[in-house]
């Protein structure tokens, strides 16, 4: 696995390194790809701020409660939730 950074600063300004992709967000959920695995972010009101895929940066904010690891094959069935 590749070495990222995340840095959440008082539950509500998220940066992470290394990111390769964003599946899919809304204002519950943003699932975004890592290098070998996936990450997802829960809370509520989020929105991505900033997303520079050639950086590999991600930035969002809201109110951030959870942040999940994920194998990339396991974020199917929370992607089948965005397309409902």
């Amino acid at each position: 696995m590749e070495n990222h950074i995340i840095e959440l600063e008082n539950k509500k300004r998220l940066t992470v390194s290394e990111v390769t992709a964003v599946d899919a967000f809304d204002e519950e959920t943003i699932l975004a790809d890592l290098a070998d695995e996936g990450l997802v972010i829960s809370g509520s009101n989020l929105h991505i701020e900033m997303l520079d895929l050639e950086d590999g940066k991600l930035v969002a904010t809201g109110e951030i409660e959870a942040l999940t690891y994920t194998k990339k094959k396991a974020k199917t069935k929370l992607f089948q939730r965005f397309k409902k």
